[in-house]
């Protein structure tokens, strides 16, 4: 398996997870979603909108390129850039669970036009404080990844907490056994 196809397994993954947590944490009510729980973000919709925050922020910088699939993030160039990191996209969990659909939708589709001479490019970017950057796009990617899956991790022990079980979430659920698929 190469690059592109990791890749495109981290973007299934990340539309798999957020729609397991999201039908979690319809279970709740409004007050037990944003009820102060000590994670970083506060709650469990304050760390869900974080997610989107962070997934705003860096799409957007992501479109600024000049490569192959930055075509596909043109939707994100007109979205405004989130002035925070606990900013509240949405107030409300029908309305941030259909912008997560929709953006894990343009995920998907940046992610299948990414090109070889794309994850070799260099970006150039200011993170929320200000302090220039220039990184291998590939590696951007793999921590655009990481941090989904390090505050998904956070939400699902939320909802464990408040008792609420999202069921399997290893990564493992959506690899391929070889070895039954050469049988």
């Amino acid at each position: 398996m190469g690059m592109q196809q990791d890749l495109e397994l981290m973007a299934s993954y990340n539309q798999w997870m957020n729609a397991k947590l999201y039908e979690a944490a319809s279970q709740l009510t409004p007050a037990e979603l944003i009820e102060e729980r000590g994670a970083f973000f506060g709650s469990i919709f304050g760390t869900l909108n974080h997610i989107v925050v962070a997934d705003t922020i860096w799409l957007k910088r992501f479109a600024t390129t000049q490569t192959a699939s930055a075509r596909t993030l043109a939707v994100m160039v007109d979205l405004p850039m989130p002035a925070r990191l606990d900013q509240v996209m949405f107030d409300d969990l029908p309305g941030l669970k259909a912008h997560r659909q929709w953006l894990d939708t343009v995920i998907i589709n940046w992610v299948a036009a990414l090109t070889d001479d794309d994850l070799e490019t260099l970006l150039s970017y200011h993170n929320t404080k200000g302090i220039a950057s220039k990184r291998r796009y590939s590696s951007l990617i793999v921590q655009f990844f990481n941090h989904q899956t390090h505050h998904r991790g956070q939400v699902s022990t939320l909802l464990s907490q408040a008792g609420v079980d999202i069921g399997v979430t290893d990564l493992l659920a959506l690899i391929p056994d070889e070895q039954q698929a050469k049988l």
